[in-house]
């Protein structure tokens, strides 16, 4: 798939400040503060740029996108399903097996030390994950005739 020139050369987090900047508003500011309480929790980060314009912040694995709208942004957590959400912060995509969401309206602020928790949990569900897969299978001894 060929990029469109408006992002071609532009690292991730070049076109994470750009959408930002583009926003201008309220969506603007929560996208901004969200992203530096991701990387509050998590200074390893990894910012990505993908399907066509959306921001995903990873760490063995997605941690969650970070998508703009009309009236809300939305943080879809990519494993929130399997994550323990005591301050209830996810209040999107409920019903889902692997997903959940924390869906932000203007005026709203998510308690920071609740949502770097979660990005912390995250985390450590994904670095279990990838250690699991990592761990060679145990040989099965051969017979001999």
């Amino acid at each position: 798939m060929k990029k469109s020139s408006s992002t071609e050369g532009q690292s991730a987090p070049e076109l994470i400040d750009k959408r930002i900047a583009d926003l201008g508003d309220w969506r603007g500011e929560t996208l901004s503060r969200m992203r530096e309480l991701i990387k509050d929790a998590d200074p390893d980060v990894v910012e990505e740029w993908k399907w066509m314009g959306t921001p995903v912040w990873s760490h063995d694995g997605i941690i969650c996108t970070g998508e703009s709208y009309k009236s809300v942004v939305k943080l879809t957590f990519a494993k929130g399903a399997s994550l323990k959400d005591p301050a209830k912060l996810f209040n999107s995509s409920l019903d889902g097996n692997m997903r959940r969401a924390i869906d932000i309206h203007e005026g709203e602020v998510v308690e920071s030390d609740a949502f770097k928790a979660l990005i912390s949990a995250a985390i450590d569900l994904n670095t279990s994950s990838a250690k699991a897969k990592a761990k060679p299978k145990p040989r099965q001894p051969r017979k001999l005739n």
